[in-house]
């Protein structure tokens, strides 16, 4: 099977003793490659760095929510720029987070705004940070209807909005919160949607999986969200691995 982390943080600071070691290890464990997601305009040169030591490895470029005070011109640009470079794939993690709201609400929706804009100059999908912040989400990327594409990290919105996005363009990412077991609702969506339009991420080092909950997550981990995936759906293994594999490469226009 060939398994793509569409969303992961190995950059943090939880990965510093064996980074280099885990990556390395990652295809032979059937990974066959990962998205190193961007959340502050200073960690882009890394991010960057990071894709050029490994072929498999791709980045994103943007300001996350919680630090829209610092998505200044200066920074706006260096988004900018970096998405010119074709191993920064996607615009995120951007959106808005109405739960911490550690930057305040106007400024993630300019800042959120900002870099949609620039996603669609650049003609790359975003990666769609939304946590009670439903409606302006999907206000926003409705209005842009037709001219972006991309994921919505992490779902936790309704079916019906789910619905809505996939007939925007859009994919639902489900990581290791579709194994928990309060996690009726997202099992629930990610049974009834069309398999074509999710893929699987971890968001490590967090959100890790049932039964290691508690612990560090990682990508070697992402395999049991997909056998809950294949589970709910009553799919083969095979199967859920081959469509989630295959929309992650359309999603991020990519081919290993």
């Amino acid at each position: 099977m060939q398994l793509f982390d569409t969303h992961a943080h190995l950059l943090d600071d939880k990965f510093d003793e064996d980074r280099n070691q885990l990556i390395a290890s990652l295809p032979e464990a059937g990974v066959r490659g990962f998205v190193e997601a961007c959340v502050e305009a200073e960690d882009i040169p890394k991010i960057q760095g990071l894709t050029l030591l490994y072929d498999y490895v791709y980045g994103s470029a943007g300001i996350h929510p919680h630090s829209a005070s610092t998505a200044d011109a200066t920074n706006l640009l260096r988004v900018e720029r970096a998405l010119e470079q074709k191993k920064i794939v996607a615009v995120g993690e951007i959106g808005l987070d109405y739960h911490y709201d550690f930057s305040p609400r106007e400024a993630q929706r300019e800042a959120f705004a900002n870099q949609l804009d620039l996603a669609i100059a650049a003609k790359k999908p975003v990666i769609i940070h939304d946590r009670e912040a439903h409606g302006d989400v999907m206000a926003m990327l409705t209005a842009r209807k037709g001219r972006l594409g991309g994921v919505l990290h992490c779902y936790s919105g309704s079916y019906e909005d789910a619905v809505r996005y996939v007939d925007m363009g859009y994919y639902i990412a489900f990581g290791g919160a579709l194994t928990f077991k309060n996690a009726t609702k997202q099992r629930c969506i990610a049974e009834k949607l069309p398999l074509e339009r999710i893929v699987i991420e971890t968001d490590c080092p967090y959100m890790t999986p049932e039964p290691h909950r508690g612990k560090r997550n990682s990508p070697l981990l992402i395999h049991l969200t997909l056998e809950m995936l294949a589970k709910v759906r009553n799919i083969p293994l095979e199967e859920a691995a081959a469509a989630t594999y295959h929309n992650a490469m359309n999603l991020f226009g990519i081919s290993l």
